[in-house]
């Protein structure tokens, strides 16, 4: 079956324990959220870890990932395919505490993500685009011509 699907980090490289235990403190926090305090450092400001919401289609000429980038600028953003694996990363930079002005609830997460996926056979890595607009980045994976489905006509006799 030729889809896109979410990158196992446990089945494609050797293991390290210094990554392991990064990869594992990442989940935990991403399990729990992280704890920020705020600028008075009254009381801590609880966001949680996050990674962009991401749509995956499929066409006769291409794969299509729509992931949401809702106040990331386009200069945060970074798309590379390495070793059949399309990584998307970046940060969503948290806004700052102003003079005058406090926040009293913070429910949308921020700092850096990495969202990672297979890339299927039939995708042809070495023509892969990327757009940005509307806060949502758009990775058109083309297929490759033997990917691509072919009408064969039926010839009545």
């Amino acid at each position: 079956m030729n889809t896109l699907t979410k990158w196992n980090p446990f089945r494609t490289r050797q293991w390290n324990p210094m990554q392991q235990y990064g990869d594992l403190e990442r989940s935990i926090q991403r399990l729990f959220g992280q704890t920020e305090s705020n600028s008075n450092g009254d009381e801590p400001i609880s966001t949680a870890a996050w990674e962009p919401l991401a749509d995956i289609t499929e066409d006769d000429k291409e794969y299509l990932v729509k992931a949401e980038l809702p106040e990331v600028k386009k200069e945060d953003v970074k798309v590379t395919v390495e070793d059949g694996v399309l990584r998307i990363s970046g940060e969503r930079k948290f806004e700052k505490e102003e003079k005058g002005k406090k926040f009293h609830r913070i429910e949308r997460s921020y700092g850096s993500f990495l969202r990672a996926f297979t890339l299927p056979e039939g995708a042809d890595s070495g023509h892969i685009s990327a757009d940005f607009k509307d806060g949502v980045l758009w990775v058109h994976l083309p297929k490759t011509e033997k990917a691509k489905a072919k009408a064969i006509e039926v010839k009545v006799a």
